[in-house]
């Protein structure tokens, strides 16, 4: 089922969101000129219809302890729906995984991860990766600095 389309004010209220999603009901309000509880209403919307994906606070990862990523490109050694599903299944239920990236092109998937330091990653790769059947080959790059690019929609 297609969610409903987004009306100027839904696009006004998912920009304040994205620049400051600490905005309380009445601020929010007041950015989009919107009477408050109109503002609520079309919040609880946005939600329900999943335009607004999730909360979170963005912690510092080194306050666990984790002070090293890296990006591991996955070569899948056969191409197919449950090679596929098995590992995109599996690499969800990792704590070291930021994020995974199902690619077109020479890899399969690209992982983020956090891990403490070298020897976690060595660990990780090799007792995560290697011993899965359906992967096939590994290429880690370590990121030296992880920049963030605002929301699409903050500049509106």
């Amino acid at each position: 089922m297609a969610r409903p389309s987004l009306d100027r004010t839904d696009v006004a209220l998912l920009a304040a969101l994205a620049k400051n999603a600490r905005l309380s009901n009445k601020e929010l309000a007041a950015a989009v000129d919107l009477a408050p509880s109109s503002t609520l209403e079309r919040f609880r919307r946005l939600v329900r219809d999943g335009w607004l994906r999730g909360f979170h606070a963005d912690v510092e990862p080194a306050a666990f302890g984790l002070t090293l990523e890296a990006m591991i490109a996955v070569r899948l050694k056969q191409h197919s729906r449950d090679n596929f599903t098995a590992f995109r299944e599996y690499v969800q239920t990792l704590p070291e995984v930021v994020a995974a990236y199902h690619m077109a092109g020479e890899n399969d998937f690209l992982v983020h991860v956090r891990v403490r330091d070298a020897d976690h990653l060595r660990d990780f790769a090799i007792d995560s990766f290697t011993t899965r059947p359906e992967v096939g080959h590994l290429d880690t790059s370590l990121v030296f600095e992880h920049l963030r690019g605002g929301s699409p929609l903050a500049e509106e």
